[in-house]
């Protein structure tokens, strides 16, 4: 690129009240669709120019799906929506008191902030966690999933060590909230239906899978009888589960509990904790742990013209004390509530207040295993479970080709026991790991 200074936001002044809003999420592309038209300029930021739809992460980090079945362009989405602006940029700061927002390449003024740039991985000040576990809170972070589990495969037949191959062919998970779950036992098919055929001569009874929670129950989001359901289901499918422990550090070789045990690996998927992308100049009385509080017509309590919706939100009613679950339901019902109602905040009217309907709570544990948590106390698993959570996965993708694909690869996927999407495209070398650096630079050599 050429000299920064050459770059600006370039959004030009059309004289209709500017919407500026942060994050290309659930939150954010609902309350684009929803947004009277013509009513507002609109400029959307994020660091990605795709949509991602998150709950199926985990199904790229293990071979399940292409990334492009999940993701969608922000773009294209809304290129018939006149005065639409999408800027691929990170929101670097808030200027309340001028109504500026800055990035890299300058400032922006807004009328309105929105704010939906949701949740980053916490991993609780523990720096050493930090470098050497895996997140999966992107695309990004799921190909490098991905990728670092088919090469550990890849080293695990290059080696006659067995202590190393121990290492190599354990992987520990941290958090045992959806993400956990479903991490797990997409695994533990890998184990059983796919990696024995492309690595015969790996002993795959071997691989040890651990599913850690620092809570005495697996699911603790979810209805106790769902954590049970899930939790048998797993233990059944070969995943070692370890409740009530706490993580105490990973130096890339070895994770040790607070309790003391140790347990020899290579990877440690991180989904214990997630907190808010709280921006800097945001007014430390405006936030409480990590979230943005917000009134009931997500406005953040202390400010005119700010607002916050989706997982950074925290809107405290006497149903939901804490705020609302970082799932998406909510993200997309308040965005929805936005769209529809801030032309009449912004001509003074009386919005109602936003109510979150919640429509149920879903967790899949592999084929034909899954829980179900619906409103009016129902509870079930099993077969019917999973066809419900099937259903709603695939209404909710962004795009009609999204559904498509991700159809496509489940019956695939259902009927050959046959994930096809093992391709170590991009590798992914912790800069600790010498060896398989080393091995990775000689196969790159002729380029």
């Amino acid at each position: 690129m050429d000299n920064l200074a050459a770059y600006q936001i370039n959004i030009p002044d059309t004289g209709k009240p500017r919407v500026v809003i942060i994050g290309g999420g659930f939150g954010g592309i609902n309350m684009m669709r929803s947004l009277p038209k013509d009513r507002f300029q609109v400029v959307l930021f994020d660091k990605r120019n795709y949509h991602t739809f998150q709950p199926l992460l985990y199904q790229v980090a293990t071979a399940g799906l292409q990334p492009d079945a999940i993701a969608g362009p922000l773009r294209k989405l809304f290129y018939k929506r006149a005065d639409f602006h999408f800027r691929m940029l990170r929101v670097l700061s808030v200027d309340p008191g001028n109504n500026m927002i800055q990035t890299v390449v300058g400032s922006l003024r807004y009328d309105y902030l929105v704010i939906a740039n949701g949740m980053k991985s916490n991993f609780f000040g523990n720096e050493q966690i930090r470098r050497y576990s895996l997140p999966l809170k992107s695309v990004p972070d799921a190909l490098n999933v991905r990728s670092h589990l088919m090469q550990l495969f890849e080293w695990a037949s290059l080696t006659n060590d067995t202590t190393l191959r121990e290492r190599l062919m354990t992987i520990v998970i941290t958090g045992a909230g959806p993400t956990g779950v479903e991490m797990a036992g997409a695994l533990s098919e890998l184990r059983k239906h796919v990696l024995p055929k492309d690595y015969p001569g790996l002993d795959f009874s071997a691989m040890k899978i651990y599913l850690v929670e620092g809570v005495d129950r697996v699911l603790p989001a979810l209805s106790e009888q769902a954590g049970n359901t899930a939790r048998k289901s797993l233990e059944k499918m070969g995943v070692q589960i370890k409740l009530n422990t706490m993580v105490a550090g990973y130096d890339g070789q070895t994770i040790t509990m607070k309790s003391g045990e140790m347990i020899a690996t290579q990877t440690v998927i991180w989904s214990a904790g997630v907190m808010g992308d709280v921006l800097n100049g945001i007014k430390p009385e405006w936030t409480e742990r990590s979230k943005l509080l917000t009134d009931t017509n997500c406005r953040v309590i202390g400010s005119n013209n700010i607002f916050a919706i989706g997982d950074v939100s925290a809107m405290k009613t006497s149903e939901y004390p804490k705020g609302h679950p970082g799932v998406a339901q909510p993200a997309i019902q308040m965005g929805k509530y936005m769209g529809k109602h801030l032309w009449n905040l912004h001509q003074g009217k009386t919005a109602p207040p936003f109510h979150y309907r919640n429509k149920g709570d879903l967790a899949t544990i592999g084929r034909g295993k899954a829980v179900a948590d619906l409103p009016r106390n129902i509870h079930f698993g099993g077969r019917p479970a999973w066809w419900i959570w099937l259903f709603v996965h695939i209404n909710y993708l962004i795009s009609f080709r999204n559904k498509l694909l991700v159809f496509a690869n489940w019956v695939w996927n259902y009927i050959m026991y046959d994930k096809g999407n093992r391709l170590i495209i991009r590798p992914y070398i912790r800069k600790d790991d010498e060896a398989a650096k080393r091995i990775s630079e000689a196969n790159e050599a002729d380029k």
